[in-house]
């Protein structure tokens, strides 16, 4: 896609800062109230060496009408960037609004603890701290989150990549989540969420969140833009979890500037055309999904794995669930809420951080990452499927 959508940007300072909730306690989280451990939850340190800086912006396409609220003729979008830091700043950014945490809990049927506790969950990056010295622009990653998921949910991946040297900018997409707080103050709430949720709705979803991805690049590496010294527009991919990982696919197929792709435990949707999709792409997931010949989310998968004709992994981690690979199973972890993961939400955030920055590292700046070629005794949680022949080791 080239051309640059027409829109309007606002970097929203510390006093507005509105890094939209996550959904913590998710809506499969186990449901008692009364074992919710009254705790501050945190997010666990980076493991790169630089520090992290955060800002959040207001964007503004106003050459489309909103795709689940026809009325609004411009679309809005509240867009999370964290970038390697000079040093760290003085003030930690929020992680969500009182608003947003309160929604989020609700939703989640948690009770038994503040309902703003969310708003103060600890987090490692700096609100507007100073960007690092750099020779020239920094790769930069898209995050897209699930389904009625805001784009804190990915935080504690998108804080690691940063230190490791990555711009991140994590989207909500709008009306697709439990709460989305505007810098005027407005939350936006799920209207996505109502009426049926058929392959029609998923095709226009995925559709929609494409075009997202794409204006929100418009924005970032434009010419004469705020933050375009601060990306390389040859560096550039993507990854989501849930929806936001089929929609990986879309946005690829969509914009030929996403270099490469992740899609994490997300359902695909049939995006790929018939003359395949030759750049780099990575499937993780949980074995009881997306075990190849496991049925139909899995076969999802395997349709794509014929069409995707260059590079590519099918990894599965066992003892996770849906939530592992976010900050979700990590959360639920310290208030004690079961979400049914055998492995900890802890461990988990390790793997995911591990494999993921070693893919973008390998297709964005060209390292070898060897623990993407074969099964690692660090990991022993990671097993190598392939579709073919129906095996995973």
């Amino acid at each position: 896609m080239s051309g640059l959508a027409a829109g309007v940007l606002i970097l929203v300072t510390s006093a507005c800062l509105t890094s939209p909730a996550n959904a913590a306690p998710s809506t499969t989280a186990a449901t008692p109230a009364t074992g919710v451990r009254a705790v501050t939850p945190a997010l666990p340190k980076p493991t790169g060496s630089h520090a992290v800086g955060t800002t959040s912006l207001y964007l503004k396409d106003t050459s489309r009408p909103d795709p689940w609220v026809p009325t609004a003729k411009a679309r809005e979008l509240m867009v999370s960037l964290w970038y390697p830091a000079a040093s760290p700043g003085k003030r930690r950014a929020s992680y969500m609004t009182a608003k947003e945490s309160e929604a989020l809990l609700k939703d989640g049927g948690i009770t038994g603890v503040p309902l703003d506790v969310l708003s103060r969950t600890r987090t490692n990056a700096f609100t507007d701290a100073r960007p690092a010295r750099r020779g020239h622009g920094l790769p930069l990653v898209v995050l897209s989150p699930g389904f009625t998921k805001p784009r804190a949910t990915l935080t504690g991946l998108a804080e690691d990549l940063a230190s490791r040297g990555y711009a991140v900018a994590a989207i909500d997409h709008t009306y697709e989540n439990v709460a989305t707080t505007f810098p005027d103050g407005r939350v936006t709430t799920c209207v996505a969420c109502e009426g049926d949720h058929d392959p029609a709705f998923w095709k226009k979803l995925g559709k929609g969140r494409a075009a997202d991805v794409s204006f929100v690049l418009d924005e970032l590496t434009g010419k004469g833009g705020k933050l375009a010294a601060l990306v390389d527009p040859s560096r550039i991919a993507m990854a989501g979890h849930s929806a936001g990982g089929a929609s990986t696919l879309d946005a690829m197929v969509r914009d030929s500037r996403l270099r490469a792709g992740i899609d994490i435990d997300g359902t695909t949707e049939g995006s790929i055309p018939e003359g395949g999709l030759s750049r780099p792409f990575l499937f993780l997931g949980k074995p009881a999904t997306y075990t190849p010949g496991s049925g139909a989310p899995a076969a999802s998968w395997e349709n794509d794995w014929k069409l995707l004709t260059g590079w590519k992994r099918w990894l599965l981690v066992t003892g996770t669930v849906h939530e592992s690979f976010t900050d979700v199973g990590l959360l639920a972890d310290q208030f004690g809420i079961e979400i049914g993961a055998d492995l900890s939400g802890a461990r988990s955030m390790k793997v995911t951080r591990a494999y993921v920055g070693a893919f973008f590292d390998r297709h964005l700046r060209g390292e070898r990452e060897p623990l993407l070629d074969k099964a690692s005794a660090r990991y022993p949680e990671v097993k190598f499927c392939a579709p073919e022949t129906k095996t995973c080791a």
